[in-house]
């Protein structure tokens, strides 16, 4: 079997590959070998500066695989799919696991909003935006977190009144991954400030050119510009765009904050690509690679990739099984957190000091150990984020030990409460 290739075995005979998967994969294999590289490339650093985002790589890449018939694999045709199963899904990314996909501008988009939408939405709401959503057309992003209510979503403050045939959404939302290049976000509001803080929430389809709506990107220690803060100052949202049912929205969130923890912990692309081919290269490019301290972190970067790799695949399964995926999301978000940290320390281990002060010699260029100091320390500054986005570590944990170990949950002496009877800062 060629390098590179995934095999697909029938369940009748597992050493037997299936004709129509094999044939699946050839497709899906001979598509990026057209539009990427493979992560092992030195061509697969990300975008250039003309592109600081990632946006027209991603745009470009998105668009070609929808007009392939491999974007929104498991979505009606009538909506912009391809109308195939979730183990077409399971076979894509395992098929695309050693490809450098630039879609990272798209994880949240497709990785949480898509489903969402494809969810919960109503056969209007599905028209009118799956199909530019599957292409890259239209990019979405979440709007969860306010300054009062990090960790604890359902104690947000944002208001959601009824007006006719509107909504009027007025507050804040913060740290907003992508919204400054956004086309629509699904925020979630309080609509019934009378009921208890997980009942009274609503979810909309809020498109983010709406009158009353500012975005104010936040300045990170990188010097990079990802996250944002959001203003909402009545913003008219109309009714039809209310995603499943009034004050129905913590259910929602619960989905959502579950398929971004599966899209961060066990999904495809860049945002879950294994690092230690392109590690093992580095390694040997700068004459580390007999370097016992390295070696060693190497095999343990390799054994930790594949466990979660399993992890995943277990997920997945279960998704492929028409199960909305549960608590084991978040044993595969930590995984993913902890692992982040692991790349990044073994990155730093290759380059050394570079990782920290780097040169450019007097034409502006630098030499290998430079550029892969530059690059690789942007990393180790984000790496410290995945342990935040989609709830912390230590949320994961508590979620773990309640729903996956059965220990008691922590005492709330406002369980049942109002929301608006509740003590807040």
């Amino acid at each position: 079997m060629p390098a590179g290739t995934v095999a697909a075995m029938s369940d009748d005979n597992p050493s037997t590959p299936d004709a129509d998967d094999a044939a699946f994969i050839a497709r899906v294999e001979a598509f990026h070998a057209e539009h990427c590289v493979r992560i092992d490339d030195p061509a697969a650093s990300g975008p250039g500066s003309e592109d600081p985002e990632g946006l027209l790589a991603a745009r470009s890449y998105q668009g070609a695989l929808a007009h392939a018939g491999l974007a929104g694999l498991t979505h009606p045709v009538e909506y912009g799919g391809a109308g195939l199963t979730a183990h077409h899904q399971e076979l894509f990314t395992r098929a695309t696991a050693n490809w450098h996909r630039p879609d990272a501008p798209l994880s949240i988009s497709h990785g949480m909003c898509l489903p969402m939408l494809g969810q919960f939405g109503t056969h209007e709401q599905k028209a009118a935006h799956l199909a530019d959503l599957i292409r890259g057309t239209t990019i979405w992003c979440q709007m969860f977190s306010e300054p009062g209510a990090g960790s604890d979503v359902a104690g947000l403050s944002t208001r959601a009144v009824l007006d006719g045939d509107e909504w009027i959404i007025d507050g804040q939302k913060v740290w907003t991954s992508g919204a400054h290049y956004c086309d629509y976000g699904l925020v979630v509001a309080r609509t019934d400030p009378t009921l208890p803080k997980h009942q009274g929430l609503s979810m909309f389809i809020v498109d983010l050119s709406t009158a009353g709506l500012e975005i104010r990107p936040l300045v990170q220690m990188s010097g990079a510009r990802g996250f944002n803060e959001i203003f909402f100052e009545e913003v008219r949202v109309p009714a039809a765009n209310l995603l499943g049912e009034v004050n129905q929205g913590w259910n929602l969130a619960v989905s959502m904050l579950m398929y971004e923890r599966v899209s961060i912990g066990a999904g495809g692309g860049a945002l879950n690509a294994k690092r230690h081919p392109e590690l093992i290269q580095l390694a040997r490019d700068l004459g580390r690679s007999d370097d016992p301290v390295v070696r060693q972190a190497l095999a343990a970067l390799h054994i930790s990739e594949e466990i979660k790799g399993f992890i995943g695949q277990r997920i997945r399964s279960a998704v492929a099984a028409g199960r909305v995926p549960g608590p084991e999301g978040s044993i595969a978000k930590l995984t993913g957190a902890l692992l982040a940290r692991q790349a990044r320390d073994t990155a730093m281990t290759i380059v050394g000091t570079a990782g920290q002060a780097f040169e450019r010699n007097a034409a502006g260029e630098s030499d290998l150990r430079s550029t892969a100091g530059r690059k690789w320390s942007g990393f180790c500054i984000s790496a410290a984020g995945i342990s935040l986005a989609g709830g912390t570590d230590e949320v994961q944990r508590n979620i773990i030990g309640e729903r996956v170990l059965g220990l008691p949950k922590e005492p709330d002496p406002f369980k049942g409460a109002a929301w608006q009877d509740v003590p807040r800062s």
